[in-house]
C-alpha cells in the first residue's frame, strides 16, 4: 500500500490477510504502534546497510561511501524510506534514527581530527550538510524529479564541495569522494 500511495487503513491493511483488525491491536497496539514499527524498520535497514561500510584510512573516503549507502537504501525500498521520516509517528526507539547520523559525524570528525577538515569545523555540522543534500537528492530521484542517473552526476560533486568548504583540498577531497561513492555505488543497489 505504500509502494502503491494508497491510504493505509486498519481494513485496508487486513483485507485479504485472513486476520482480523484485532491483530494490529494485538501485535502493534493500533495504528499507531504499526507506525511506529515501520518506521523503526527503516532506520534499522538504514544502520545495517551503513554498517556495511567499513571505515577506513581515509575518512572522507568512508562519507562518500556512507553517503552511496545511504542512497542505496533508499533506493532499495522507496515506500519505506519515504515512511522513515513521517514524523506524524513516533519511533520505538529514538537512538535507532540517531545512530546513521552518528556515523556519519564519527567519520567527520576523524577528517578533522586527522587534518582533512579544519581545526574548528563542526563535526556534526558537516555531517548534517551531508545527510541533508544526500536525502534531497535521494528524493528528488524516488519521486521522478530527477532520473536516476543524477545521482552519480550530481552526489559526488555536493559531497566534494561541502567537504571543501569544511576545509579539505579540493583535489584531495574530490578523489577521495570518487572513490568511496565508486565503492558503494547505489546504481549498483
Amino acid at each position: 500500500m505504500l509502494a502503491r500511495r494508497e491510504p493505509v487503513t486498519l481494513r485496508a491493511l487486513v483485507e485479504g490477510t485472513g486476520a482480523s483488525t484485532m491483530a494490529v491491536y494485538t501485535h502493534f497496539g493500533g495504528m499507531p504502534g504499526l507506525w511506529r514499527a515501520v518506521r523503526q524498520e527503516g532506520f534499522t535497514r538504514l544502520a545495517a546497510r551503513l554498517s556495511t561500510v567499513p571505515a577506513g584510512s581515509d575518512p572522507v573516503q568512508d562519507l562518500a561511501a556512507l553517503g552511496a549507502a545511504y542512497v542505496a537504501n533508499a533506493l532499495a525500498g522507496p515506500a519505506l524510506y519515504r515512511a522513515m521520516f513521517d514524523a506524524a509517528a513516533d519511533l520505538e526507539d529514538p537512538g535507532a534514527a540517531e545512530a546513521p547520523f552518528r556515523t556519519l559525524v564519527a567519520s567527520a570528525a576523524r577528517a578533522r581530527d586527522g587534518g582533512r577538515f579544519a581545526g574548528e569545523s563542526d563535526p556534526e555540522a558537516v555531517a548534517t550538510r551531508i545527510w541533508a543534500a544526500g536525502h534531497g537528492l535521494a528524493m528528488l530521484v524516488l519521486t521522478g524529479a530527477l532520473p536516476v542517473e543524477a545521482l552519480d552526476a550530481h552526489a559526488p560533486a555536493m559531497v566534494t564541495a561541502l567537504c571543501v568548504a569544511a576545509g579539505d583540498r579540493e583535489e584531495r577531497a574530490a578523489r577521495s569522494v570518487r572513490a568511496g561513492w565508486a565503492a558503494a555505488r547505489p546504481l549498483g543497489a
